[in-house]
């Protein structure tokens, strides 16, 4: 059903209730002022019949009946009223419209019993002489304190009507222009309460859509007065609880956002509550798109759904740990708790994601270290050892045996050294890295190559393999001349441990828009694409046999790589099987430029 407005309410009844009570007054007026003209006519009439009363006087006897019905006529011709003279046995001396012998005897008419009676008497009723309706005023005739006979006035109902009906239109007109006065001043005086109304309704609609700032214009009326300043009252308090929820809201937004673990909630049936923006990165989804979507639908990862399900239920903390099934094989930790409202009823549960796969990745490459390390020392100890229990045993008394037995020794002791020597540069490389001791100072780039070269020339001549250098010259660039040759000569010597005899191994230094470049090439036997992203960590080895053959440590590349971050740059291969490898060191300008 429709709804109409207040104005529509209000003004159709003040409207009804007007024209009912102006009816009802016109009514009444009317009926008033038609029995007071009646009364004034029968007053009129009363008058008529005294003023010929005492003009019979005591003729009544002395007079005759012509006499009589000729001064009725003669009065009825001046006033219009019919006059009638009647004696007490209800004979008719004179009437000024009829012939009195003709007429009826009157002794039975009701306004001249009452008259003979000794009473004024005021009658309407239907003449039977004349046959219309008539308003008669009966007055006795006394003489000497008896009644001698009766004078009657009359006029006829239908003069009276007509009188009356010259009156009614007006009366009409009046209440016709008061009903309209009525309708005017009804509809201002609707208008002037829906008014203030329709203001409330309309600032209403503006707090509804969050405009507080703009009040309600408070009316003259008590209770309208003391309804507009309940809603301006009630619009402070809802500025000041919106503000505190709004800024709360963002505060919780900003906290959430801020955090790099991820924050999952969701409700009893699955649905996702929250999701913040660290959560969306680990789990691969757009935080600001699931909300309100159901767990199973948008994680496909049955452990994390299992977990969620366990913290809907546990009434007490539990955690964990999720693999997420990616090409990263991220590791997350999981802390879940049952989510309860303000009576302590569980409406769903809180995950708190942290990725760990780091941490993972870090034990795992400790474990390999301390492993690699165990092995790498205990290949040469365990030499060192049997030559010395087979010297022990009586390899000393052949002089050939024992030379040749420590001479291996010495290889390994030296092995064993190198190991320990390198250990110890990679362990103070790290410490200085995170201490920032590094002193960078600006030096020439060439200087740097040509030390380097210069420290593996011996053993290229000695394999045949031939040193090239292609250097820009006058590069500069803030560096640690010492960390940066060590790390040049680290690849150089590599190069050269497995390059083939008469090969080329090339150092190249540029300079581009975002970095300086040393790259190291060399024609050697290449490695395998699976084994590029492994070769720089610790005891990495492509070809275990080969690479101590050859006397490698393991971790040549990793002091490199080290040594690349300590300049806030990065190192890098490219190489095929049989093609040789291209090493280059990447040190930023930017670096350079905050320097």
């Amino acid at each position: 059903m429709a709804r109409k407005r207040l104005l529509w309410h209000l003004y159709p009844s003040y409207l009804l209730i007007t024209i009912i009570s102006l009816v009802a007054v016109t009514w009444y007026i009317s009926r008033v002022w038609e029995q007071l003209y009646l009364n004034q006519m029968a007053m009129d009439l009363g008058d008529q019949a005294s003023l010929l009363e005492m003009q019979v006087g005591t003729r009544l006897r002395l007079s005759s009946g012509a006499e009589l019905d000729a001064l009725c006529k003669s009065w009825g011709q001046k006033t219009h009223i019919r006059f009638t003279i009647i004696l007490p046995t209800g004979q008719v001396l004179g009437d000024s419209h009829h012939d009195p012998a003709l007429m009826d005897n009157h002794s039975d008419r009701p306004e001249i019993r009452g008259a003979l009676a000794g009473q004024i008497i005021t009658k309407t009723r239907k003449s039977y002489t004349l046959d219309q309706e008539m308003m008669y005023v009966a007055r006795p005739l006394k003489e000497q304190g008896r009644v001698s006979g009766v004078v009657r006035a009359a006029i006829p109902v239908a003069a009276i009507d007509q009188a009356l009906a010259s009156i009614y239109p007006k009366i009409a007109f009046a209440g016709l222009a008061i009903a309209l006065m009525a309708a005017i001043l009804s509809l201002f005086v609707a208008r002037r309460i829906t008014r203030p109304l329709e203001e409330m309704k309309r600032a209403a609609a503006r707090f509804a859509q969050g405009n507080l700032s703009r009040k309600v214009p408070v009316p003259s009326s008590d209770e309208l007065g003391s309804l507009a300043n309940a809603l301006n009252h009630m619009a402070v308090q809802l500025d000041d609880r919106i503000r505190t929820i709004l800024r709360q809201r963002h505060e919780h937004e900003a906290i959430l956002s801020s955090m790099v673990e991820g924050v999952v909630a969701v409700d009893s049936q699955g649905h996702l509550i929250t999701l913040n923006t660290a959560g969306g990165q680990l789990l691969g989804v757009e935080a600001h798109q699931v909300q309100h979507r159901s767990i199973q639908e948008v994680i496909r990862n049955t452990d994390l759904q299992w977990f969620v399900s366990r913290a809907q239920t546990a009434t007490a903390a539990i955690e964990g740990e999720i693999v997420l099934n990616d090409n990263d094989g991220r590791v997350l930790q999981a802390h879940g708790t049952q989510l309860r409202d303000l009576q302590g009823a569980p409406i769903g549960a809180l995950i708190v994601l942290h990725d760990v796969t780091r941490l993972r990745q870090l034990e795992n490459a400790r474990r390999d270290f301390v492993a690699n390390v165990s092995h790498e020392l205990r290949t040469p100890i365990t030499s060192i050892k049997g030559f010395v229990e087979t010297l022990q045993e009586g390899a000393l008394a052949e002089p050939d045996k024992a030379k040749e037995f420590l001479d291996i020794m010495a290889r390994q002791a030296d092995r064993l050294n190198q190991i320990i020597e390198d250990l110890l540069s990679l362990s103070r490389l790290e410490q200085e890295a995170d201490q920032v001791k590094f002193s960078l100072i600006l030096s020439p780039i060439n200087e740097v190559v040509q030390a380097a070269v210069q420290a593996c020339a011996n053993r290229a001549a000695a394999k045949g393999i031939t040193l090239l250098t292609a250097t820009t010259k006058d590069l500069q660039a803030p560096i640690n001349a010492h960390l940066l040759e060590q790390a040049l000569v680290n690849l150089i010597d590599n190069a050269v441990k497995y390059s083939p005899t008469g090969s080329v191994v090339q150092v190249e230094t540029e300079s581009n828009q975002h970095d300086i470049i040393l790259r190291v090439r060399d024609q050697g036997i290449g490695i395998n694409k699976e084994h590029l992203p492994r070769i720089f960590e610790r005891f990495y080895r492509v070809d275990a046999s080969r690479s101590r053959k050859v006397g490698g440590t393991g971790l040549g590349l990793a002091i490199v790589k080290h040594i690349a971050q300590a300049h806030s740059g990065r190192v890098t291969v490219a190489s095929s099987p049989g093609q040789g490898s291209v090493f280059a060191l990447h040190i930023p300008k930017r670096y350079f430029n905050q320097l």
